[in-house]
């Protein structure tokens, strides 16, 4: 699964938190690696200089293979309570598109699933 992180222009792309959030991408999405051919993270400051609350967004967008992309994004106050919230959408997004496609074609559980 390749990740891909692209910024708007008030939010540093430093190395850190590339790292932190490829991390987190894996691990969120771990079970889903098999299918998933390339993940796209977009992280924006939508207050720019401002500041505010909930101004940091991420928008997390899966290449499927054989699928459309499944795309989920968040709003938070920081960068990394952004990428966490989106990342959890964009899984049950995932579980619920993919989990349908399993059941319709009768294919085994995926990943870590255990069959009833």
């Amino acid at each position: 699964m390749q990740v891909h992180l692209t910024t708007d222009n008030h939010v540093r792309l430093r190395e850190d938190l590339t790292s932190q959030v490829e991390t987190n991408v894996e691990a969120a999405l771990r079970r889903f690696a098999a299918q998933i051919t390339r993940v796209e993270v977009h992280l924006s400051d939508e207050n720019a200089k401002k500041g505010g609350g909930q101004d940091k967004k991420c928008m997390v967008e899966a290449r499927v293979a054989g699928l459309q992309a499944i795309a989920a994004s968040s709003t938070a106050a920081s960068l990394e309570q952004a990428v966490d919230s989106a990342l959890e959408k964009l899984a049950a997004q995932l579980e619920h598109k993919l989990g349908r496609l399993s059941e319709r074609k009768g294919r085994a559980p995926m990943g870590d699933e255990q069959a009833d």
